[in-house]
């Protein structure tokens, strides 16, 4: 049993249940009507269509409240360890390619990842209740295709200024991009709402911008140094070519130099 059948097996139960009850409905708006008319064989065909109506109403909407086939304890489990498959299969189906990062997936540029504690899928750091896995690979389709949220401009400012505290306000010094995500997230929780996978995203986007400069004219560069092959804290990030980019840190220069 997969959550995408279950929430089917649902949906299908919800319907039958919603068409019953519009049934017995029908049959209370009939026997109204047949009392405001006063028809006495209307009004006891109306009654006896009612009693039917209740009990077949009754029926549907029990199989709909059980209908869902996992319980807490199931759907816990099922997140930590089968979930990601299913959707996984479920983006391969509608030609969805992704990529598996160190915490979590990429369809290029959206980046999302099972958070099993809160019942839900952080898809570029919202968290998305909505966890059916047809509708979530719709939802990560559109926003493959929507309009760019991203500004480069705002995150090379927050590299900046990052930079600058790491350094103590000194220019030239490379500084690993590890650090900088430490620096990043050092606030209780900071870390679970902006993951590692989303900040080189950001880091790639702001690479294919071309985007160097800050507002006070310092330019920004990615050293390719020779800590990105192999190196513990060098992070990479595969483009929707599929070509694996490796980043180690990032350097500052003032305007001048």
């Amino acid at each position: 049993m997969t959550f995408e059948s279950g929430f089917a097996e649902s949906e299908r139960a919800a319907g039958a249940a919603i068409k019953s009850v519009s049934a017995l409905l029908a049959a209370i708006k009939q026997l109204q009507k047949s009392a405001s008319e006063g028809e006495l064989a209307a009004l006891h065909k109306s009654s006896e269509r009612i009693s039917m109506s209740m009990q077949s109403a009754r029926v549907e909407i029990e199989n709909a409240i059980t209908a869902w086939p996992f319980d807490p304890d199931a759907e816990d489990r099922y997140m930590r360890e089968s979930l990601d498959d299913e959707l996984l299969a479920a983006a391969e189906a509608e030609g969805i390619r992704v990529h598996r990062l160190d915490d979590g997936y990429l369809a290029f540029p959206v980046v999302f990842r099972v958070v099993p504690s809160e019942r839900a899928i952080s898809v570029n750091r919202a968290k998305v209740k909505k966890i059916r896995p047809s509708h979530l690979v719709r939802r990560i389709k559109d926003q493959q295709t929507a309009k760019p949220k991203f500004r480069p401009e705002g995150f090379l400012e927050l590299l900046h200024r990052t930079y600058r505290l790491l350094t103590e306000r000194k220019y030239g010094q490379t500084v690993s991009l590890a650090t900088v995500y430490e620096s990043l997230t050092l606030l209780p929780g900071s870390a679970a709402t902006y993951a590692q996978s989303e900040f080189i995203r950001d880091l790639y986007l702001l690479d294919r911008s071309g985007v160097t400069r800050t507002k006070a004219g310092a330019v920004l560069s990615l050293p390719a140094s020779t800590g990105t092959k192999g190196a513990k804290r060098a992070f990479s990030f595969v483009s929707p070519e599929g070509e694996t980019i490796p980043y180690y840190g990032l350097r500052f220069s003032e305007a001048s130099e």
